[in-house]
């Protein structure tokens, strides 16, 4: 790549004392990767550049095998190269998307092992942590994926927990959610590198918000999603959301919050326009429903998962919210998948 590659001209500029070599990133670009968090966690970086008008960052892309590949969204991308022996300066992330599970090839998982034995720091955006995990690479520090990628990721490995936050870094290991949240982290590490004036004119080009810390949570408040902060009813949604595998009565909710069935009945309706118990079970149904998308465990396993005694009782109830059987919502799906070509 060319100079002009990561020094772009503009307008804006900010004189930093900085006479040191650059700090180089390697974007393993797996399948499915999810270009917004990608492109979130590059343009940063080009911005530090342009308006310092020096190469304080280097970024090139890395593939398997060095040919393009297919983004979520369709677009392909052609790497830089195919994978790179690095230093132990270099920083590694791994950019992943939908199907994380299945997105990293024991190439690609040999390659982090190795990249890490080497001393470089390690870093996985939106659901790049799969295959952190399963290259052995997380051990017990925080990290943290997409929300959305979460609950599969429990079930693949139960010993490792994500925090919720935005990002997370911590002795050589950096994490997102994605999203927005690869900006957030990577003006943290600007500010590391170069200062805050320089994180804070970098957010201003990119008309980022930035984050006030990096334990913001990904979601919105749960509060703002329903349009209530009645603690009744924030309390006994979170009682059900923590209770998905193995689920709690609605009388033993109503006990546990010292209300009464029936106005626990009035705030739902009034709130959710559904019943307690039928929010319940479409909180379960929503959970089977990504664990058929993104894990290869049996409908057996997920019933299991989602508090259901049987695949008949998880059948019934996955019909009224989808229109189909979970057997045949999978079959379906992965007979879209096999008709979309591969990069």
């Amino acid at each position: 790549m060319d100079l002009d590659d990561f020094i772009p001209k503009g307008a804006a500029s900010l004189n930093v004392s900085y006479d040191g070599p650059p700090r180089d990133f390697h974007f393993l670009l797996l399948p499915k990767l999810t270009m917004l968090a990608f492109s979130s966690a590059v343009e940063p970086l080009r911005v530090a550049n342009q308006v310092t008008k020096r190469m304080l960052y280097r970024w090139y892309t890395v593939t398997a095998d060095g040919v393009a590949v297919r983004c979520s969204n369709g677009v392909r991308i052609t790497p830089d190269m195919g994978l790179p022996k690095l230093g132990g300066k270099d920083t590694v992330f791994v950019c992943s998307g939908v199907e994380p599970n299945e997105a990293a090839q024991p190439i690609d998982l040999a390659w982090l092992r190795r990249q890490r034995s080497f001393g470089a720091t390690m870093g996985g955006i939106c659901s790049g942590a799969f295959a952190l995990a399963q290259a052995g690479l997380i051990g017990d520090r925080p990290f943290t994926l997409h929300w959305e990628n979460q609950p599969s990721f429990r079930e693949h490995f139960p010993d490792l927990e994500p925090t919720q936050n935005l990002y997370e870094i911590e002795d050589k290991l950096m994490t997102c959610g994605g999203g927005s949240a690869a900006t957030d982290m990577m003006l943290e590490i600007i500010e590391n590198d170069h200062g805050r004036e320089l994180a804070v004119i970098v957010a201003d080009m990119c008309i980022h918000a930035r984050a006030s810390n990096r334990k913001a949570p990904q979601k919105s408040a749960l509060s703002v999603a329903i349009g209530s902060r009645n603690q009744h009813l924030l309390n006994a949604i979170q009682l059900m959301t923590d209770r998905l595998e193995d689920p709690l009565q609605i009388e033993d909710i109503c006990d546990q919050l010292d209300v009464s069935r029936r106005q626990l009945e009035r705030l739902f309706k009034k709130y959710t326009n559904v019943s307690p118990s039928r929010f319940y079970y479409d909180l379960r149904i929503s959970r089977a429903h990504a664990l058929l998308n993104e894990t290869n465990m049996s409908v057996t396993e997920i019933a299991a998962a989602t508090g259901f005694n049987s695949t008949d009782h998880l059948s019934v109830q996955f019909r009224k919210k989808f229109g189909v059987s979970p057997k045949a919502f999978r079959k379906g799906w992965s007979a879209a998948r096999a008709a979309v070509p591969e990069g």
